[in-house]
């Protein structure tokens, strides 16, 4: 049998596959190597001039020259370098996000003061409108026909339940149908009646998204156009797309789901204004049992100073709920405006340290608090912070295990001081998480459980929130939880308080809102 050589197949070999985005790091590394190729030239003249000129090298004269040359090449060179390479970068990012590929470097905005004063902002703007062509189908009306279908489209959206806003470059309203959350001021301009969770929110991303993005989207839950208890209060599902250069940079679609959650909010009505009945009954039902508690207390057998501390308990958590509804309400009416003063953690924890050591010795639960002494003082309303960290330890001890450690400290860093509330309970699963700090939220655990109202973290988010400061909670399923809120140093905020009359009015958070990352949560 004969038998042959055989070779391989040839196959292409695969190669990587060019990025745009590639190319400008590499053009980049030319243009300064070619930079401080030039600047090494001109130094090296420089030199030679010197010598040919008579002065020696060992001269004072000549070391002295030739460093004033380096220094101002290198400065002019770096000068060059940054107002030549700056829009071809800016070129270049905006072609490879057309693309589709990622980049590390942010979109340029046009509007930006450097190239509104170079002449650039035209050439950046045409890019980002090709980008925003390329999603346009072909064919577009002409201007006979124009007119008609803008018609018959505004007549469409009016039929809608849904509400449309569009919005241009600037940020002002072009078109809103008639079901569009959309006031007018007294000048008759058109402005975006709705009331997101944390003010100026909406206008932060729509400026993080003018930065570094060519589109991006984002959706808002249960986003009211007025206060609780106005007249024609709606409330909206709201979904936002932006397209950098597009005719309507910005569209809003707001979908009208007053019917679900109208009900939940008429119930919180409700129920403020039987909690501010309550209020005082309630009140007088815990001075009469600390009167008890003094006046009859030791003679009473040991049983019955257990109950009355545990009547004692459950009188002042009764209280704690009122506490909590009322500040709910005032928090949805956009009343949640507070005076701060100078104050230290370890006063405000020892406001209501026996309330915190009963609650844990009737629960069978060991509490630790550790509060450095050296803690700086903070900027704080005593009588609200001192509700969130009862409520944390509360939350803390309800959800521990018979005999279980609750873990009180705090910390100093970059200006505010931390609170950290950690249990090793029964932790919570990531889902749970992202969800805690949400009005009348409970798990489907913790309803069969422990009992409770859905509102005491809500609340701590708010009075948190109105101090300048933010709260947050990492959990592990079967291990425990950990809840943290920050407040600001006092000396931090001092000048900003006393331009404000000490309330809150300087200090309220303007962050990226909440941020859910798996069983950590941030807001």
């Amino acid at each position: 049998m004969e038998i042959k050589d055989s070779k391989p197949t040839d196959r292409p070999t695969p190669t990587k596959p060019v990025l745009l985005s590639d190319y400008w790091p590499r053009y980049r590394r030319t243009a300064l190597l070619a930079t401080f190729a030039m600047q090494v030239v001109v130094v090296a003249v420089v030199g030679m001039s010197l010598l040919v000129g008579g002065t020696p090298f060992t001269d004072p004269t000549f070391g002295i020259t030739m460093l004033a040359t380096l220094l101002c090449a290198g400065f002019l060179n770096a000068m060059l370098v940054d107002l030549l390479l700056t829009p071809h970068r800016d070129i270049v990012t905006a072609v490879a996000h057309a693309a589709g590929e990622k980049s590390d470097i942010p979109l340029a905005s046009p509007n930006s003061v450097r190239n509104i004063k170079s002449g650039f902002r035209p050439v950046l703007q045409f890019v980002y409108e090709l980008v925003a062509d390329q999603s346009k189908p072909e064919g577009a009306a002409t201007s006979d026909t124009a007119a008609t279908e803008l018609h018959k489209l505004a007549t469409a959206f009016d039929q809608t339940s849904a509400g449309l806003v569009t919005m241009d470059a600037n940020g002002s309203i072009q078109y809103a149908n008639r079901h569009a959350p959309v006031g007018k001021t007294t000048n008759e301009v058109p402005y975006l009646e709705l009331l997101f969770e944390r003010e100026g929110e909406f206008m932060e991303w729509l400026a993080t998204c003018r930065d570094s993005s060519v589109r991006a989207e984002r959706t808002w839950l249960r986003v009211p156009n007025k206060v609780l208890g106005d007249e024609d209060r709606r409330i909206f599902d709201v979904a936002v797309n932006y397209e950098k250069g597009s005719a309507a940079e910005v569209v809003i679609v707001c979908f009208d789901s007053s019917k679900e959650y109208q009900p939940e909010d008429d119930e919180l009505d409700f129920i403020a204004f039987a909690a501010h009945e309550l209020r005082g009954p309630i009140t007088v039902i815990r001075g009469y049992l600390d009167v008890l508690d003094i006046e009859i207390g030791p003679s009473l057998a040991p049983d019955q100073q257990e109950l009355i501390k545990r009547l004692i308990v459950s009188a002042n958590r009764l209280s704690g709920y009122i506490n909590n509804i009322l500040n709910t309400s005032k928090f949805d009416r956009r009343h949640m405006k507070i005076h701060l003063a100078e104050d230290s953690v370890a006063s405000i924890y020892d406001s209501i340290r026996d309330d915190m050591e009963l609650r844990a010795s009737s629960q069978n639960r060991l509490l630790t608090v550790t509060l450095p002494p050296d803690l700086p003082t903070i900027a704080a309303d005593r009588s609200s912070l001192s509700e969130v960290i009862s409520n944390l330890i509360d939350n803390a001890l309800k959800y521990s295990t018979e005999g279980g450690l609750v873990a009180v400290s705090a910390s100093a860093k970059d200006g505010y001081v931390t609170v950290s509330v950690q249990d090793h309970g029964i932790g919570m699963p990531s889902n749970v998480v992202g969800n805690l700090f949400h009005k009348f939220y409970r798990s489907h655990r913790s309803r069969e459980t422990v009992a409770g109202t859905g509102i005491g973290l809500y609340i701590c988010k708010a009075i948190v929130e109105s101090h300048g400061g933010k709260i947050g909670v990492s959990s592990v399923e079967g291990q425990g939880s950990t809840f943290s809120f920050t407040v600001p140093i006092y000396a931090a905020v001092a000048d900003r308080l006393q331009a404000n009359d000490h309330t809150n009015a300087g200090l309220i958070s303007t962050s990226d809102g909440w941020i859910k990352n798996h069983s950590k949560y941030t807001g």
